[in-house]
């Protein structure tokens, strides 16, 4: 059986050069058409793209969402986007830190508050392992890496593919519940390429649970990423759910018609005009992984800073070309929903 460090590096490696992606299913936000304003009244310099969440003032609604932790690589690939984030006034997550669990060393993996002290910094653990760990000890977790907020991921199609991976999903909604109740910091449920449904987001609402990140399907598989890791006798399994999963713009239009607080719009978001779409369907704020690990991978920070800039640029073009000043507007924008998304958003209420 692979430890957890060797199946962490697999994982950015697997995303890094290998077509983990869905192969058919989309995020849909093509299905998402933004009414052009040819007379804006705004110059472009004024759009304001900045809000507060959790505390720490944004430049952008962009996170870098989690993606690694427990490994040298993914200490690096940690602190250089952290740092990253912090310049550019973004939010940014760290990967599963079930690691700093299995071997404590691992924890400066984890650690960017020196390279990164004003970053709205997200820490991350699986929903099974919060559930078999008390509120103290995980409040540990978030304390040895000073972060701001913690997301409970949930990632049961992942995890049946996973040769080593958890099969007890029970406890789960308790343990977010108690969490958003004693944690002392915000407690977001994530998913982890599947999506959030509408009777989901409303059973995490009855448990108290006030932020989530869909993370739905469209980007990366990580059904297929694992199914690249499975032994032969459980590819298979891997092959016919690589498709798995609600698609991300459908997610945040369920979710967001739900009262919660905040909604991080991750999973296959590419752009500024993603971004933009997913903030006029109800998100907060868009995140992006493999494409900014993709770009650091291959041009260092200077990759990473060029993508994360020109998708924050496409954003604030988007806005102008709406007439939105800023994100309140933008959220009131004009907008045609077509195609599957306009289905998902009346079947799957």
């Amino acid at each position: 059986m692979a430890t957890i460090g060797s199946r962490k590096d697999d994982h950015i490696e697997l995303t890094t050069h290998e077509a983990v992606g869905f192969r058919e299913k989309t995020t849909l936000f093509e299905c998402v058409r933004l009414v052009h304003d040819a007379l804006p009244e705004l110059s472009f310099d004024e759009i304001d793209t900045s809000l507060e969440v959790f505390g720490k003032r944004l430049s952008a609604p962009i996170l870098i969402a989690g993606m690694t932790g427990g490994t040298e690589r993914a200490q690096r690939i940690n602190r250089e986007l952290a740092a990253l984030a912090d310049e550019l006034g973004l939010a940014f997550g760290l990967g599963s830190q079930r690691a700093m669990q299995k071997e404590p060393a691992s924890v400066e993996s984890y650690r960017v508050r020196d390279v990164a002290p004003n970053v709205l910094l997200l820490g991350n653990l699986g929903a099974v392992q919060a559930t078999a760990t008390p509120t103290d000890g995980v409040r540990g977790l978030i304390d040895a890496v000073g972060a701001d907020a913690l997301c409970v991921h949930l990632n049961p199609s992942m995890e049946l593919v996973q040769a080593e991976g958890d099969r007890d999903f029970r406890g789960c909604l308790a343990t977010l519940s108690r969490l958003a109740r004693d944690l002392g910091v915000p407690v977001i449920a994530k998913e982890t390429g599947s999506g959030l449904s509408a009777p989901v987001a409303r059973r995490l609402l009855a448990a108290g649970v006030r932020h989530v990140d869909v993370s739905g399907a469209g980007g990366t598989s990580w059904v297929a990423v694992e199914t690249l890791r499975a032994p032969s006798e459980r590819k298979g399994l891997g092959e016919t759910f690589w498709d798995w999963g609600i698609p991300t713009a459908a997610s945040v239009a369920l979710v967001a018609a739900e009262p919660f607080e905040t909604v991080f719009a991750t999973g296959g978001v590419t752009s500024g005009l993603d971004v933009a779409r997913a903030i006029a369907l109800g998100a907060t704020v868009g995140g992006i992984a493999r494409p900014v690990l993709r770009a650091l991978e291959a041009g260092g920070p200077e990759g990473a800073r060029a993508l994360l800039e020109r998708v924050r640029t496409e954003l604030r073009m988007a806005m102008l070309l709406v007439g939105a000043r800023d994100l309140g507007a933008l959220r009131g924008a004009p907008r045609v929903i077509v195609g599957e998304l306009a289905e998902w958003m009346a079947q799957a209420r």
